[in-house]
C-alpha cells in the first residue's frame, strides 16, 4: 500500500491542473488542518487507510469538477474575443514603439573599435554593390552551359529567373531533390519545404522525412545556399527538378545539384560573367560615395587596410574605378586606398593551405615566380594562403576585423583564426524595413498574444464536459495564428518567408550560421561611418532572437494585461 507521503506527492502533482484560487484553498496546510471544507470529512477519518482513501476520492472529485478548467477556458476566451475587438484597428502605440535601424549594426559579441586596427574586405557583394538583375544573368548563363555541355533539353532555355522564389540559407537535400528551409534547431520549417517549384504539404513532408527534425545522417546530404549568388543556383535547381517532375523522368537528385554547382562555378572561374558586368557596368553595378568616403576615413585614422578576394584583379580593378571614378581625382587610384591587395586568393582553402605568394604583373597579365616575404605598396598579389600572410603582415588577432558576404567562404576561416568578422547581408535592410512597418507589426502582435492564449488553453485540462468548448477555441486560435502567420511570411518572400526567422518566430538555421561565424552584421560596410570608430559595439544583453529583431511591447499596444 502507498505510503502516506507518496500520497501527498501525488496531490501536488495535481495542484497544477486547478486554478491558483483553489491552489490555495487545497494546499497541504489546508489538508493536515482539515479547513475550508474542501475536503469534506477528512478530519475525522482517523486511520491512515482511511485518510488515503478519502483523499483519493477527492482528487477524483476535483478531476470530475469541470468548474476548474471550464473557469479557464472561459477566461481564456473572454480575452482572445476582447483581443478580436483590439485586431479591428491597428493601435496607435504601435506607431509609438521603437523602430530598428536598417543601416544599424547589429552585435553577436562585444567589440571595442578603438581596438581595431586592420580593416579587411572581400570584394563581391562586400565592397561591390550590384544591381538585382545580376541574379537573371547568372541564372541564364548557367542554364546555357547545362543545355550546350551536360546536354540538358533544349526546352530548358526557356526557364527565367524568378526573383519572387528563393532566399539566402535554404539548403538543398541531394537525395531526395527538395528545398528546405530550417530553423535555429535544425527543424524543417513546415511552410517551407519545396520539391521542385511545388511547395510540399506537412502530410508529405512526414512521409519523406518521418520528422520534422533533420538528424544527423539525414544532414550529411544537404548542402547550404549561402551565399549571395545562391539564389540564381536554388532557382535553377528547383527549375530543373520541376522539369523532370512534369516531363514524369526519372532522374538522381544529387546530379542535378552537382551540374547546377558546376555550371555556376563554370560561369564564374571562366570569367564570362565578368566579361558581362564590365561590359555594361551601370547595369550591374551601383555607384557608391559613401565606400569611398569608408575607406578614406580609415586611413585618415591610421587603420591598415586589406582586399581579399577570389575575383580576378581585372574584373576588380574595373568594378572599382567604375563605382568610384566620379568621386576621386584622375590622378587617383583605388589602390591607394589598401595597404595589401590579394586577388584570386581561393576561399575557403586560403585559410587552411600552404601556397605560396605571387606577384600579379596586372599590364603583363603574369605573375612572377621569386618569392613573396613582403607586401610591397601598389603591387596585386595572387593565391596564397592565411599562415604566410600572418608571417608577413604581423597582423594577428582581435586587432584585425575581416568583412564578406559568405558566412562559410568568407568567414569561418577568419573566425577560427581569432580575427572578428562582419557578415554583409544586403537583404537585412528591407527587412527591417518590413518589420518596421505597422502592417507588420499589427499581425506580429496579433501573432504574439494568440501564442500566449494558446499556450495557456493547452496547459488547461479538458473534461468531458468542456471537451466541444475547448476544442472550438483551440480551432479558432489556431486559424488566427495561422491567418496572422501567412499574412507575415508573405511581407518577405511568399515561399519562404523571412531570410533570418522562421514562420513561428523561431530563428533560421541562416541565423544559427550568423552567430556562429560573425561578431557583427550589416547591410553594407559603410554603415559604419554611422558610429565612432573609438566606439563599443556591444551585444544585447536579453537576445532571445536575432538582436534587430524586436521582442517587447506586444501586448501593451493594445492596452491589454501583461501575464
Amino acid at each position: 500500500m502507498a505510503s502516506s507521503s507518496s500520497s501527498f506527492t501525488f496531490f501536488r502533482r495535481l495542484l497544477p491542473l486547478c486554478s491558483s484560487k483553489q491552489r490555495a484553498k487545497f494546499s497541504p496546510f489546508s489538508v493536515r488542518e482539515g479547513l475550508g471544507g474542501a475536503f469534506r470529512g477528512f478530519s475525522s477519518v482517523s486511520s491512515p487507510e482511511q485518510k488515503i482513501s478519502a483523499l483519493k476520492e477527492e482528487v477524483r472529485r476535483l478531476e470530475d469538477d469541470s468548474s476548474v478548467p471550464d473557469d479557464e477556458i472561459e477566461k481564456i476566451r473572454r480575452e482572445f474575443d476582447a483581443a478580436k475587438q483590439c485586431f479591428l484597428k491597428i493601435p496607435d502605440a504601435l506607431k509609438r514603439m521603437p523602430k530598428m535601424n536598417p543601416q544599424g549594426i547589429y552585435v553577436n559579441r562585444n567589440i571595442r573599435l578603438d581596438h581595431i586596427q586592420v580593416y579587411g574586405f572581400d570584394y563581391d557583394y562586400t565592397l561591390a554593390h550590384y544591381a538585382a538583375n545580376l541574379q537573371s544573368l547568372i541564372y541564364d548563363l548557367a542554364k546555357e552551359y547545362m543545355v550546350n555541355e551536360f546536354r540538358y533539353p533544349e526546352v530548358c532555355m526557356n526557364f527565367k529567373y524568378d526573383p519572387t522564389f528563393p532566399i539566402r540559407g535554404l539548403y538543398y537535400d541531394k537525395r531526395r531533390g527538395c528545398l528546405l528551409k530550417l530553423d535555429f534547431f535544425g527543424s524543417i520549417e513546415l511552410d517551407g519545404c519545396f520539391y521542385g517549384r511545388r511547395k510540399l504539404s506537412v502530410e508529405e513532408i512526414n512521409e519523406i522525412y518521418g520528422t520534422r527534425h533533420i538528424g544527423r545522417d539525414q544532414a550529411r546530404v544537404l548542402v547550404g545556399l549561402m551565399d549571395f549568388f545562391c539564389f540564381s543556383e536554388a532557382c535553377l535547381i528547383a527549375d530543373m527538378v520541376q522539369f523532370f517532375v512534369d516531363a514524369k523522368l526519372d532522374f538522381d537528385a544529387s546530379y542535378i545539384y552537382q551540374d547546377v554547382r558546376k555550371a555556376i562555378q563554370h560561369v564564374h572561374i571562366s570569367g564570362v560573367v565578368h566579361q558581362k558586368i564590365l561590359l555594361d557596368p551601370h547595369r550591374y553595378i551601383v555607384k557608391n560615395e559613401q565606400m569611398l568616403f569608408f575607406l578614406k576615413m580609415l586611413k585618415e585614422k591610421g587603420k591598415k587596410l586589406f582586399l581579399l578576394t577570389n575575383s580576378p584583379y581585372y574584373f576588380v580593378d574595373g568594378g572599382m574605378r567604375f563605382m568610384l571614378e566620379e568621386y576621386m581625382g584622375s590622378s587617383d587610384s583605388w589602390r591607394e586606398l589598401f595597404d595589401v591587395v590579394i586577388a584570386k586568393a581561393n576561399k575557403p582553402d586560403f585559410y587552411t593551405s600552404e601556397h605560396p605568394f605571387r606577384c600579379y604583373d596586372f599590364e603583363k597579365d603574369t605573375l612572377a615566380f621569386t618569392k613573396v616575404d613582403t607586401f610591397l605598396p601598389e603591387k596585386i598579389y595572387y593565391h596564397g594562403c592565411l599562415k604566410s600572410f600572418l608571417q608577413i603582415t604581423k597582423w594577428h588577432g582581435p586587432e584585425v576585423i575581416y568583412f564578406g558576404d559568405h558566412l562559410f567562404s568568407d568567414l569561418r576561416g577568419p573566425s577560427k583564426a581569432g580575427w572578428r568578422t562582419a557578415a554583409i547581408i544586403h537583404e537585412l535592410e528591407n527587412e527591417i524595413r518590413t518589420q518596421n512597418g505597422d502592417s507588420y507589426r499589427f499581425e506580429q502582435a496579433k501573432f504574439h498574444i494568440i501564442q500566449e492564449l494558446l499556450g495557456r488553453l493547452h496547459s488547461t485540462v479538458a473534461t468531458s464536459q468542456n471537451r466541444a468548448a475547448y476544442k472550438t477555441l483551440m480551432d479558432e486560435l489556431n486559424d488566427e495564428r495561422r491567418q496572422a502567420r501567412g499574412i507575415m511570411k508573405n511581407m518577405f518572400n511568399g515561399s519562404f518567408g523571412a531570410t533570418f526567422v522562421t514562420d513561428t518566430g523561431q530563428e533560421s538555421a541562416f541565423s544559427y550560421h550568423i552567430h556562429q561565424y560573425a561578431d557583427v552584421y550589416t547591410s553594407k560596410p559603410e554603415n559604419f561611418l554611422l558610429y565612432l570608430p573609438e566606439a563599443w559595439l556591444h551585444a544585447p544583453y536579453d537576445i532571445k532572437i536575432m538582436p534587430h529583431h524586436l521582442k517587447n511591447g506586444i501586448r501593451a499596444v493594445w492596452g491589454l494585461p501583461v501575464c
